[in-house]
């Protein structure tokens, strides 16, 4: 007896279960506005879609539903059925009404589009937090040029730009390897009016690659309309060495050592000659555009011959941008281009084999400033404080070799004494601390590396008051600690 009624029990349990489990389940699809099919447990949507599925779920074997006293719950679309009678006992089941999502026949429902809105109806034109809808007015797009159909080759090819346009010619490189021309391209945007010539190069070595970018973003940024004078633009003058991701010409010839050429020199002598002849003559003003040197970065600055007025003329027309005087090494394009009498600056900014968001913007800013002081191009920019001019420079180098930690941040202010960064041994960890040997702003500094003993690690401006108060010579405790002055450093410790 005590056996039947745990069994009856237990029965009574499991369909209470069973009722609670099936109502959660009803009670979901409800929400979800799904249809409910008990044998399967398959839910449709209700709303039609073309893309919809039905969703098929065998969380567990299909049970009857539980039967009412006036009415039994029947699966939707099935015909009604006698309710069935415990067999164990002649008490009715556990009653748990449920109810059932109808039957909704898709044919019938029609899913609305949706309207088109007047914007009117969405943004009203009384005032909002005391702005009328009719002061808003939508921003000013970016210009950005169309490039006119060219190829023309250099020089002749300048005659043909029609004025108010962006054209694309070609300067012929000298030859590759298997005898066959190496076309580069330059972008040549006329104005309307009359007036000087900017020319701006980048890419002189083949991976420095922020100058390509700032070129690319002014030329297509200028709208030719408003432009007085000519604006040419090389974004690769060594596309040989960029095509190799290197800063050498494939003779592993520094290109930028070769100014103004020799059409009868070496390969780098014969490219220079090309570009100075059929390019760089055309100039009223040169900026050449380069980044730092093997893993270093440099403070957005300019190099500069301060010697020469027309120089000191042109940097003052960049902003807030620093100023490095350094008459230029022999071979240079700035040297050769200031000595033909174009006024020439480098603009260096940035690290080789990156684009560098920042130093960019700061070039494309500082150029537009400079065609706005040359009164080429109206578009004039606020600047914060304006920055220092140093007179000369310092190189910080790497006593042992080691890994190069840096402490100092580019253009940080330091002191005499102060520690820039350390050089660690990597099997016996001894350190090897790098001090500033004077008070100046860190300008140029090498990214966390390896290096080798007589790294140039950190490049130092030092303020003075005028040319005039600088030393002709450094002295001896320049030698003596480790440091070179820009004049006297290896060529290759500078982009330049």
């Amino acid at each position: 007896m005590e056996s039947l009624q745990e069994s009856k029990a237990a029965k009574k349990k499991f369909e209470l279960k069973s009722v609670l489990r099936q109502t959660l389940i009803v009670a979901g699809a409800l929400l979800l506005g799904y249809q409910l099919n008990y044998s399967s447990i398959e839910l449709t949507p209700l709303v039609p879609d073309a893309n919809a599925n039905v969703v098929t779920i065998q969380a567990f074997p299909a049970i009857e539903p539980v039967a009412t006293d006036t009415e039994a719950v029947q699966p939707v679309g099935a015909e009604a059925s006698e309710p069935e009678i415990d067999e164990l006992s002649d008490e009715p089941s556990l009653e748990v009404p449920l109810e059932v999502a109808p039957l909704i026949e898709q044919e019938t429902v029609a899913v609305p589009s949706p309207a088109a809105v007047p914007l009117s109806e969405l943004i009203p034109e009384q005032d909002l937090d005391g702005f009328s809808t009719d002061q808003v007015e939508a921003p000013e797009l970016e210009y950005v040029a169309a490039l006119s159909p060219g190829g023309a080759a250099l020089p002749e090819g300048l005659e043909t730009v029609e004025s108010g346009t962006l054209s694309r010619l070609t300067w012929h490189a000298g030859e590759s390897l298997y005898g066959s021309s190496v076309p580069t391209p330059v972008l040549v945007a006329q104005g309307k009016e009359e007036g000087p010539t900017l020319c701006l190069t980048a890419a002189v070595h083949g991976d420095e690659i922020n100058g390509i970018e700032t070129v690319r973003r002014m030329m297509y940024s200028i709208n030719p309309d408003k432009l007085k004078g000519r604006v040419i633009g090389v974004p690769i003058v060594n596309i040989q060495a960029f095509e190799r991701h290197s800063r050498y010409l494939p003779d592993r010839r520094d290109l930028n050592r070769f100014f103004p050429g020799n059409a009868s020199g070496s390969s780098a002598s014969r490219i220079a000659q090309s570009l100075f002849d059929q390019v760089i003559r055309h100039c009223n003003a040169l900026v050449d555009l380069h980044t730092g040197s093997f893993h270093r970065t440099n403070l957005p600055q300019l190099r500069a011959n301060l010697d020469v007025p027309e120089v000191v003329e042109l940097t003052q027309g960049f902003g807030s941008t620093v100023i490095l005087h350094s008459q230029g090494g022999d071979g240079t394009l700035r040297a050769a281009a200031t000595r033909a009498g174009i006024p020439a600056v480098t603009l260096e900014a940035g690290e080789p084999l990156r684009i560098d968001d920042r130093a960019v913007k700061h070039s494309e800013k500082a150029l537009f400033t400079l065609m706005n002081t040359m009164g080429m191009y109206k578009r004039p920019s606020l600047w914060g404080n304006p920055e220092p001019t140093y007179y000369s420079s310092l190189w910080i180098r790497a006593n042992k070799g080691g890994m190069l930690i840096a402490d100092a941040k580019l253009g940080r202010r330091v002191r005499e004494g102060d520690v820039l960064g350390i050089v660690v041994d990597p099997i016996t960890n001894d350190k090897q601390k790098l001090l500033a040997p004077a008070s100046g702003r860190v300008i140029g500094m090498a990214l966390d590396q390896f290096v080798m003993p007589g790294y140039a690690a950190f490049h130092l401006g030092i303020e003075a008051p005028s040319l005039d108060e600088l030393e002709n010579q450094p002295g001896e405790a320049d030698f003596d600690h480790s440091v070179a002055q820009l004049q006297h450093e290896d060529e290759r410790d500078d982009s330049e």
